[in-house]
């Protein structure tokens, strides 16, 4: 499979390494939790052992919450609407993860929602070049998965002057009326990303929506 890299320079660190942090921060600080059982018709949430992985530590996962996750994820969290819900997901190291999912009311909608963040994930390092112009920012686009009505995997690396490197990689998936997106982040470069574990992530996350 090929993939397309778009290589910019940005501030973005700061806000790509915020959010990083942020989610780190948050979830390392949090006990295990169950997740909470979806109501019957609601879509289903990654179980952590459906994450990538980790070489060195096991996937840990909070309740499955209403509303948007806190800090938003970079490049797709302003288009988050306030009837998404979310799951965090956490190691003991610095990789975490977090799933959000939106019902739309019918398909046309939910195509649409699929396609701006499909939209913002392509175009978010150029994005973040003109807001923080300190710190290199590439994009990767690493291919579509057959799964319902299709799904797309991306990935962002961040750079900052000051030494900081953070990758992540993120999918956007519909199942009908449902669109979920999954982020995975972590300290380190493309090298260091699960992608074709990432890619039988997201094809379980669609799958599961139903």
């Amino acid at each position: 499979m090929g993939d397309s890299t778009m290589p910019v320079r940005t501030r973005s660190a700061r806000l790509a390494a915020a959010a990083l942090a942020a989610l780190a921060g948050a979830v390392l600080g949090a006990a295990p939790a169950a997740a909470g059982t979806p109501a019957s018709g609601t879509p289903r949430f990654l179980d952590p052992s459906e994450l990538p992985p980790h070489p060195s530590s096991g996937w840990y996962a909070g309740p499955v919450t209403a509303g948007r996750p806190d800090p938003l994820p970079v490049c797709v969290g302003d288009a988050l609407p306030s009837i998404a819900a979310h799951r965090a997901y956490w190691t003991e190291y610095d990789t975490g993860a977090v799933q959000v999912t939106v019902v739309e009311r019918d398909e046309r909608r939910a195509a649409a929602f699929a396609a701006l963040l499909r939209r913002d994930l392509a175009q978010c390092a150029g994005e973040l070049m003109e807001q923080h112009p300190d710190t290199t920012a590439t994009g990767r686009y690493f291919g579509r998965v057959d799964v319902e009505e299709g799904a797309d995997l991306y990935g962002l690396h961040t750079a900052a002057a000051w030494g900081a490197s953070d990758v992540a990689l993120f999918s956007v998936g519909r199942d009908g009326t449902t669109v979920t997106v999954v982020r995975w982040a972590q300290m380190g470069t493309f090298e260091d990303a699960p992608v074709a574990g990432f890619r039988a992530t997201t094809a379980t996350a669609v799958a599961k929506l139903y």
